[in-house]
């Protein structure tokens, strides 16, 4: 089973934070949750979590599948050229990445997402290079994409299968009687 890390700061979405980071778990899934600001974040809506591991302490070494919930975050996390430098560790590497709603705008700015079928936040689309797709989650290659908050679930069981296995996500899907994809 793959290890996750999911990277917040103030402003992110606390549904596809909290979401994805709850369907993972479910799944038996290993998630530690890292802050930006190295304390404590909180969401858009004013969600704080509290307990978050130090940005300044993370191996990218020690996981397997990187997690970008979206948000206005997204703009600081942009601008902090160590969360572009850890993103181009696990890029490099040929580990998941998996971003939500304005999440998948960062790879497609820094040219990860050229040649590839990703979804993000319809008006956050631009010519990224590769194949803008409506769906609400979207696997290509090691880049998992989420379209929006309303498609967390089908967004978290994708990360779910890629850092578990199929067996995992359909065996959660059952428990929380998830009827969707």
């Amino acid at each position: 089973m793959k290890k996750v890390c999911m990277v917040v700061t103030d402003g992110f979405e606390e549904i596809e934070a909290v979401g994805t980071f709850a369907i993972l778990r479910r799944g038996g899934v290993t998630v530690d949750v890292y802050s930006l600001l190295d304390k404590d974040a909180t969401g858009r809506f004013g969600l704080t979590c509290t307990k978050l591991l130090p940005f300044s302490g993370l191996n990218a070494a020690q996981y397997d599948v990187l997690v970008l919930p979206g948000g206005p975050q997204y703009k600081a996390l942009e601008a902090s050229s160590a969360v572009q430098a850890l993103i181009k560790q696990f890029m490099d590497a040929g580990k998941t990445v998996a971003a939500i709603c304005a999440g998948p705008t960062l790879l497609g700015h820094a040219g990860y997402l050229k040649g590839r079928r990703y979804t993000c936040f319809t008006a956050m689309n631009e010519d990224f290079g590769g194949t803008y797709c409506e769906d609400y989650a979207v696997k290509d290659g090691n880049i998992i994409s989420g379209k929006s908050a309303a498609a967390t679930i089908d967004f978290a069981f994708l990360v779910l299968e890629d850092a578990a296995s199929k067996e995992a996500a359909d065996k959660t899907k059952k428990e929380i009687y998830y009827k969707g994809n």
